[in-house]
């Protein structure tokens, strides 16, 4: 089976082209792909296939096997895999995934795909669709207190879900400790991806994620823009912000007449190979 590693920002992901590949076992295949070990390494697995209702449709699984709704990071390299690879000439392209279908406006260099713009559409903020045990039906928060400290975790869902927490320095204790088990708490019944955000300025945010299903990522697009939703609405920045993550930046932007959201960052291959199956 032949597959492309694929990154945003450091977000990596194995990527295959279903037009020609067939896959049958996508959870156990992820797992064993993304062992960063025994496998090729990543951050999980992503399937570009046909669609009725678009141009394209990804489906895309956690490096534990578990399948995700969305990604901004990946669905960026997406559109570059596609118009790279001539699978389309467009270059404002539709892409079906399992949080809706989304807009990308690929910037081109030397019929080369350099950026990616992604129409992340609006921010689900209610409590039974983030979903988030939590009183409040509008922008929900949680207290969580684990060790010594509490956090205030803003809740949103940019097709999955994701709970914001800002602090003052961001630690590998927050990260690698207290992430896990927020993942998992009981208020979030689909789990959540879990962000700890730190103010810059008004225009920048400093940013790490525990990934649900993948823990620490080096990057997450739709966490970049929950966080933004949490900044604005608590009034700690600007509608359109730098997002510093790990593996570089993502700019992001809450459009207050749209209420739609749009990300811009790199795609990147890292290389291509064959798996054996």
């Amino acid at each position: 089976m032949d597959f492309t590693k694929m990154q945003g920002c450091g977000n990596d992901y194995i990527y295959i082209n279903g037009f020609e590949e067939t896959v049958t076992n996508p959870y156990e295949l992820s797992i064993a792909m993304s062992d960063r070990h025994f496998g090729i390494g990543g951050d999980g697995i992503v399937l570009i296939l046909p669609s009725e209702v678009s141009d394209f449709r990804m489906r895309m699984f956690n490096a534990d096997g578990s399948e995700a709704q969305m990604c901004g990071n990946a669905i960026r390299c997406v559109g570059k895999y596609v118009y790279d690879n001539k699978m389309t000439g467009k270059e404002l392209l539709e892409i079906e995934t399992l949080a809706g279908i989304k807009v990308l406006e690929l910037t081109v260099e030397d019929e080369l795909v350099e950026t990616v713009r992604v129409d992340m559409g609006e921010p689900i903020l209610l409590s039974d669709l983030i979903p988030v045990r939590a009183k409040g039906t509008k922008a929900p928060h949680v207290n969580i207190t684990l060790e010594e400290d509490t956090f205030d975790f803003t809740c949103v869902s940019m097709g999955n879900p994701h709970a914001i927490t800002f602090v003052d320095e961001i630690t590998d204790k927050q990260i690698h400790v207290y992430g896990p088990q927020i993942e998992e708490n009981p208020f979030f019944p689909d789990k959540t991806k879990v962000e700890f955000a730190s103010i810059f300025n008004h225009g920048t945010i400093d940013m790490r994620v525990w990934e649900r299903g993948s823990g620490e990522t080096l990057a997450c697009g739709t966490g970049s823009c929950a966080t933004l939703v949490a900044a604005v609405l608590g009034g700690k920045t600007d509608r359109e912000v730098i997002i510093r993550l790990l593996g570089g930046d993502l700019y992001v932007e809450w459009d207050a007449e749209t209420n739609h959201i749009f990300m811009t960052g790199p795609a990147e291959v890292v290389f291509t190979g064959t798996w054996s199956l």
